[in-house]
């Protein structure tokens, strides 16, 4: 599938890391550091533009090394890009450690995946066929 972006930051398009990766990087463009202070969050600017066809979606993920590493992950997860957005992709970062933490220009803060999805039409009932599970959720099934 070949998806149509437009680059406005100065840094390389996204990209698969590796041959069986899932997502592309997506890099700050910021023009300068920017400080997250504990708990903060802001919405980091990456300069791109994409036009994702019918039946898609960009999903816009954490990165695991910033997770573990620094405490810092993408707060709306997995973010959401329509095809009929045309707008910047922006990532809202969130400091969950107890250090501010700098996002340069440049550097890979979230990875973004394509994703194909259905369209549903709801149809409003009285009740719903029962399972096994039935409402049992949060840890119904225990931790072992």
């Amino acid at each position: 599938m070949k998806i149509r972006i437009v680059n406005k930051s100065s840094h390389p398009l996204p990209a698969y890391e590796t041959a069986l990766s899932a997502g592309m990087d997506l890099r700050a463009f910021t023009g300068g550091p920017v400080t997250l202070k504990p708990l903060e969050r802001k919405l980091i600017s990456t300069g791109l533009y994409i036009e994702i066809p019918a039946g898609y979606e960009a999903q816009v993920r954490p990165r695991s090394g910033l997770a573990l590493k620094y405490g810092v992950t993408v707060l709306n997860s997995p973010g959401t890009i329509d095809a009929d957005y045309r707008g910047e992709i922006g990532v809202i970062l969130v400091n969950l450690s107890d250090k501010e933490f700098t996002v340069n220009d440049g550097d890979r803060i979230a990875q973004i995946i394509i994703a194909s999805h259905g369209k549903a039409e709801l149809v409003e009932t009285e009740e719903i066929d029962n399972t096994d599970r039935g409402a049992g959720g949060f840890g119904h099934s225990g931790r072992k």
